[in-house]
């Protein structure tokens, strides 16, 4: 029997005459029967691969079979974009069998959140901050929304497993599944990892329910048309794709908001119909590039990361990206934007605008060749999410027994795995701080919690994710965007133009004590700035552009245009001396760089081991750490001989930097604090092989 035949007479009706479909993919027709045996399953396979359909169509079938009722399936998904994108295709689907589809998200009005609490919709989509709103908001009664669910979809899986929304996801999804009185089918949709059995493992959160993964051969570099330019500046960049492929729907990815809106404004003055996405624009501003997405065909599209995942762009015809993502994984995220249509074969034109853009690009492809893609590690020791969590579940319930945490929570595998003690040391630490107060045995929430979260019925507890502090922008009534108040420093013999939505706006007033900047539009271009961080990458990707450099000139990719060919010939003249068995301290120009290709990680390990002997600051990125020029090779060598004599490195101090994007890090005893980000911004193992490895040293003055 095919999985077609297995599924409800009504859907198979649907599929053929509605649809229009002849047949189901392949791998559709190897996940339905797993998810129509009600099993846990994480489904891997490209972007545009049919996701989607391979998990909602069994979820409907089961629904007609079994006549569910209510509520019975969330859709969960890291972005609003990819929620408002699935709405459409959902709500059709569920339509044609009877069934009703809603999206419940920060952007949906209280007049849309009150029609889905009076009518309960069968599937609601919605993210997981979204759904502990409704757990612990006093306009919610969660027992009668929620009390029917029965499956749970998450899009995008990767996406909240490589960060604490994913530790946060599992703890809310525990908690409905106690409220619902039954375990939670869950089904895990991913992008091409490397470690999906782990993934699984992580989703399923110890249930010995059956489970399995489901994935389709990976298409193989040769089916794709790759590029790599080197074109030296942002400017350069915006030329050749406004005179490459005219006609075509063109979709741009770069690093950061900033970088978005100066290609934009570039783009602009080039004449190019432009539309440009990311996170610090208004709904509005989102929902017009949205729609470019489905409807205009010659034009250039100019997104971060958030088009990374599976927003639907159409029929794109060609990926061009910016520099270079730092992972396999979200290069193959990318790329497989394009190649829906028989036609257009996938592909990517990588336009690197910097020397070490160049290099990483050219790493990263070598890797990709060779199969490589990234495992995707949870963060470890979430402690911070475990006191959040307790403190929404003192809002939910009003109080709890402070040991009924294992009860709701209990079950997610970082809290699970907590060392004795630890648990008794947060709540102790939240007692004696009056984040959490008892009486008679239930756990309250204290008087210090209220000052500091209370604020807007404690929404600001609602999310694990750092947020800046950013001024609205308006005109007249109409919302731009959000920048960060840095966008405001010029000098005073100048007005203040920002860069948003693609064009400049000058400023007219602040009103700093509402965060609004009144804005009007200005003919020039301005800037606009968000805060940002060093992107730490692998210390694999950091090899393979060791291995790069000391390559061979002979040893040129096909992939590499004239430019970037000529480029990496010079930088393997300028910088392979710096590259060995080991590792290698160099004098050059004004500067000493040690250089161990060891990742920003252990890099900044390696600081903080040195910074006690060193009175000048340090500085460290993925490649190189930035010694004081005056420091002598005899002094650098013997202060590393005894890093090396000793039994173990000095436990190193990197609690300052982390309080400013651990949210919820004053939430902590500091013992725990020190061990959450030890385990999170060093590499303590690398760090110690990089001192022991062999050392040479060389100066480029000689």
């Amino acid at each position: 029997m095919t999985a077609f035949d297995q599924l409800h007479p009504g859907l198979q009706h649907h599929i053929v005459n509605s649809l229009g479909w002849k047949e189901l993919r392949p791998f559709q027709e190897e996940v339905i029967p797993v998810i129509l045996r009600g099993n846990h399953v994480v489904v891997v396979a490209p972007t545009a691969g049919g996701k989607t359909e391979a998990s909602a169509l069994p979820v409907l079938s089961r629904m007609l079979s079994e006549d569910w009722r209510g509520l019975s399936v969330l859709y969960l998904c890291p972005i609003k974009a990819l929620l408002n994108n699935l709405h459409i295709r959902l709500s059709r689907y569920a339509t044609l069998v009877g069934r009703t589809c809603s999206v419940w998200h920060g952007d949906i009005s209280p007049t849309g959140r009150d029609r889905i609490k009076r009518d309960r919709p069968d599937i609601l989509l919605t993210t997981p901050e979204s759904l502990e709103v409704m757990l612990v908001s006093r306009k919610v009664d969660p027992q009668t929304l929620l009390s029917q669910v029965r499956v749970v979809i998450i899009d995008e899986m990767h996406a909240f497993a490589s960060d604490d929304r994913g530790w946060h996801m599992l703890s809310v999804l525990e908690r409905v599944s106690c409220l619902a009185g039954r375990e939670l089918q869950r089904i895990g949709l991913s992008a091409t990892v490397g470690n999906p059995e782990q993934l699984l493992q992580w989703l399923i959160s110890g249930s010995k329910n059956a489970s399995t993964v489901v994935r389709p051969p990976e298409a193989s570099a040769k089916q794709a048309a790759v590029q790599l330019d080197y074109v030296g500046s942002i400017k350069n960049a915006a030329v050749i794709i406004s005179r490459l492929h005219r006609g075509e729907k063109r979709l741009v990815f770069v690093d950061s908001r900033t970088r978005a809106e100066e290609l934009g404004a570039e783009l602009g003055r080039l004449e190019v119909k432009t539309f440009i996405t990311h996170s610090s624009l208004s709904k509005d501003q989102r929902a017009r590039a949205e729609r470019a997405f489905a409807f205009e065909t010659d034009c250039v599209i100019v997104a971060t990361s958030v088009l990374e995942l599976g927003v639907d762009v159409g029929d794109l015809d060609r990926v061009i990206q910016i520099d270079t993502p730092s992972t396999v994984a979200s290069f193959l995220q990318r790329m497989g934007r394009t190649g829906r249509r028989n036609e257009i074969e996938r592909n990517c034109l990588f336009l690197a605008t910097h020397d070490y853009a160049l290099l990483q690009a050219a790493a990263l492809l070598d890797l990709w060749s060779q199969g490589f893609v990234e495992e995707v590690i949870p963060p470890p020791i979430p402690y911070h999410v475990f006191i959040q969590q307790l403190l929404t579940l003192v809002l939910q319930n009003s109080g709890f027994i402070r040991s009924d945490w294992h009860k709701w929570i209990g079950k997610v595998l970082a809290f699970a795995e907590l060392e004795d003690g630890r648990a008794d040391d947060m709540i102790a630490f939240a007692l004696e701080h009056q984040l959490l107060g008892e009486d008679g045995g239930v756990l309250h929430i204290g008087m210090e919690a209220e000052r500091k979260l209370g604020r807007r019925h404690f929404s600001e507890l609602l999310s694990v994710v750092t947020s800046q502090p950013l001024f609205q922008v308006r005109f007249g009534r109409m919302e731009i965007g959000f920048v960060h108040p840095l966008s405001f420093v010029t000098r005073k013999d100048r007005p203040t133009i920002l860069a948003l939505a693609g064009r400049g706006w000058k400023i007219h007033h602040l009103d700093w004590d509402r965060k609004i900047a009144h804005v009007e539009p200005a003919p020039e271009t301005g800037r606009s700035r968000w805060m940002g961080s060093s992107v730490p990458l692998s210390p694999t990707l950091c090899n393979a552009v060791r291995d790069l450099l000391l390559a061979s000139d002979m040893n040129m990719n096909p992939l590499w245009s004239r430019r970037a060919v000529e480029k990496i010939a010079e930088l393997r003249h300028d910088l392979s001396d710096c590259c060995g068995e080991g590792s290698v301290i160099a004098r050059r120009g004004n500067s000493i760089e040690w250089w161990t290709f060891a990742g920003l990680a252990a890099n900044q390990t390696l600081v903080q081991y040195l910074q006690p002997h060193i009175q000048s600051s340090l500085h460290a990125d993925n490649f190189w750490i930035n010694l004081p020029v005056d420091i002598s090779f005899e002094r650098l060598y013997s202060i590393i001989q005894d890093l090396r004599s000793t039994e173990s490195l000095p436990v190193c101090d990197l609690q300052q930097p982390a309080a400013d994007f651990l949210k919820f890090s004053d939430l902590l005893p500091d013992h725990l604090l020190r061990d959450l980000i030890l385990a999170r911004l060093g590499n303590i193992p690398l760090a110690r092989e990089i001192v022991n490895m062999s050392i040479s040293t060389i100066d480029c003055h000689l």
